[in-house]
């Protein structure tokens, strides 16, 4: 028999990658899809044939609950989030729905309608350490959320916690830190500098506006890390790990990398806006991954360097294509 995942945000980055790793695997893939007027499945679209969707919304627990009771998963993977944490800031109640709230609905669908054998995976982030505590950060060092995102993954983590004690479910959350690929939605800093990139070298844009330039964050490629997630739920207990590289790398790091894959010097083209700065800054974020490395096995495989040019490169070719349409326009 083959096994089934069922992952909420199946569309999005995340999603997209495990749902290619766990089909290599042979499972049969079931997704909880939020319906919108314009097409949202460009992340999976090779992939849609083999994968069951279900239409649902976090926020809406009978629709999670009549998905999941059809089709029976073996595993659940809880990926679907209002992710952005900028975002948080301006719906700070949407984002504690949908990313806190959301948690226990697809934690109660487990317990309701599935067998009782079903493993849940919940996608926890480093954005609960805040105003960090210690660095650098482990499953010991006390949350600090820093915004209305952060709150709600903490939130998320301890009623999956209380579940897993509470009702002897197998019920794991994986603490992941910044994960990042070219199909990152443009909404964060990592996929804005890259685009920025791509549209300067094209000669779409000269000048790219950033926000704080000084955060550090341990940044690893998401196609890595779908791979920690379903080895947390391949073991005989269920057990919470933190997940990442271990290094910490400036945004102008980032910024610096991204614009010499291209052969430019960053400070001509990039300034800092006001309107991007945090209202509670998260200074900087460093995985402790000794524990995931020698308990699951499991390390990234992708350096930083590997990661940006990856991410750059793939805008460039994007925007190419644009670049010539404009050219042969003019």
């Amino acid at each position: 028999m083959k096994k089934r995942a069922f992952i909420t945000g199946i569309n999005g980055q995340d999603g997209s990658y495990l749902s290619e790793f766990l089909l290599a695997k042979n499972y049969e893939i079931g997704g909880l899809l939020r319906r919108t007027s314009s097409e949202n499945t460009q992340r999976i679209s090779h992939i849609l044939p083999q994968i069951e969707i279900f239409y649902g919304d976090l926020s809406d627990y009978s629709s999670i609950a009549d998905a999941m009771e059809e089709f029976q998963p073996d595993e659940v993977y809880n990926l679907g989030a209002q992710s952005f944490v900028q975002t948080s800031w301006k719906l700070p109640n949407y984002t504690g729905d949908i990313t806190g709230l959301g948690v226990e609905r697809v934690l109660n669908a487990c317990q309701a309608v599935c067998h009782s054998d079903v493993k849940f995976y919940q996608a926890g982030s480093s954005e609960m350490f805040g105003k960090v505590l210690e660095t650098p950060q482990t499953l010991s060092t006390p949350f600090y959320p820093r915004s209305p995102y952060g709150v709600a993954k903490v939130y998320g983590h301890w009623i999956t916690v209380n579940y897993r004690e509470s009702y002897n479910m197998f019920a794991v959350a994986g603490i992941c830190f910044n994960h990042e690929s070219p199909r990152r939605g443009i909404e964060f800093v990592t996929k804005k500098i890259t685009d920025g990139v791509a549209r300067i070298y094209w000669g779409l844009d000269d000048k790219l506006l950033l926000g704080n330039l000084d955060s550090k964050r341990d940044w690893g490629f998401a196609g890595d890390y779908v791979e920690a997630m379903w080895m947390m739920l391949q073991q005989d207990e269920p057990k919470d790990h933190v997940v990442g590289t271990g290094e910490t790398h400036t945004v102008r790091e980032f910024v610096e990398e991204a614009f010499s894959t291209v052969d430019l010097d960053y400070r001509d083209f990039v300034g800092q806006d006001a309107r991007f700065m945090r209202p509670a800054e998260v200074d900087v974020l460093l995985a402790d991954p000794t524990e995931v490395n020698e308990k699951l096995g499991w390390k990234s495989k992708t350096s930083f360097k590997e990661l940006v040019q990856m991410m750059v490169k793939e805008d460039l070719s994007n925007y190419g294509e644009k670049y010539e349409t404009k050219m042969q326009s003019v």
